[in-house]
């Protein structure tokens, strides 16, 4: 699809990969909604940074996890805009937890989780549907992760969260198929604020990876953009790793 007019939402816009997604699709003249849950200063920094330039923005506060706010949400985008044409399910959390610590992995742990990284993306998805569906057109980008393919990462339930990712964007393809396109970023390490205080681990890692480089969230957000415009391409789940997976 064409990006300029579109009326965008990303959940978890207010940082990282999220916020460089939410300029270069409002610099392509794109409406963008910014979600947050516990970001407001960021979401609100990236709004007024639009509109600043000229573009068009809004902030929206909802927890994914919570489904009547993720409705509510999706219901004031529509009745602003009047139409929604592209999801970046972009929320997402962590735990840091060491992968032959099985006693740190609790039903706590599983459940926030869970929560947000695969509930909170099906909820945005079922809230969002009715409105392309009516419109017949619309595009929903889920970002995964390596950790979701080689089963390494922060955390065994961050992993395998990140797996469920990979595995719903090819059904919600299938299901949601012809009029709305589904797809999923994959992206290896990014240089975001979860590194912090990990800084000499992030080193490490760049200078054992292919293209000695780790990604920025620019190089996700232009992988986010490429496949919000390409209109053959759904149910793909692109790797952005610098190799990492190698």
């Amino acid at each position: 699809m064409e990006l300029r007019d579109k009326v965008v939402i990303i959940t978890g816009g207010g940082t990282g990969v999220g916020r460089a997604t939410a300029l270069k699709l409002a610099a392509a003249g794109s409406k963008v909604v910014i979600n947050y849950s516990r970001s407001e200063k960021e979401a609100t920094d990236v709004v007024n940074e639009i509109t600043q330039q000229g573009g068009v923005a809004f902030a929206y506060r909802a927890n994914v996890a919570i489904e009547n706010e993720v409705i509510n949400m999706i219901s004031q985008t529509a009745t602003t805009f009047g139409k929604i044409d592209g999801l970046v399910n972009n929320a997402s959390i962590t735990a840091q937890i060491a992968m032959d610590d099985l006693d740190a992995v609790t039903d706590k742990v599983w459940d926030a989780l869970l929560s947000v990284n695969v509930k909170g993306m099906f909820h945005c998805v079922k809230a969002v549907v009715p409105y392309m569906k009516k419109r017949q057109s619309g595009v929903i980008i889920n970002l995964g992760s390596v950790a979701g393919m080689t089963g390494i990462g922060s955390s065994i339930p961050y992993a395998a969260t990140k797996s469920a990712i990979h595995t719903m964007t090819k059904s919600l393809a299938i299901a949601l198929a012809p009029y709305i396109r589904v797809n999923s970023i994959s992206p290896g390490a990014v240089d975001t604020r979860w590194w912090s205080g990990n800084e000499e681990k992030m080193y490490q890692l760049t200078g054992n990876l292919p293209l000695k480089r780790i990604s920025t969230p620019d190089d996700i957000a232009e992988a986010i953009l490429f496949q919000l415009t390409q209109e053959s391409v759904t149910g793909q789940v692109f790797t952005i790793d610098n190799g990492q997976t190698l």
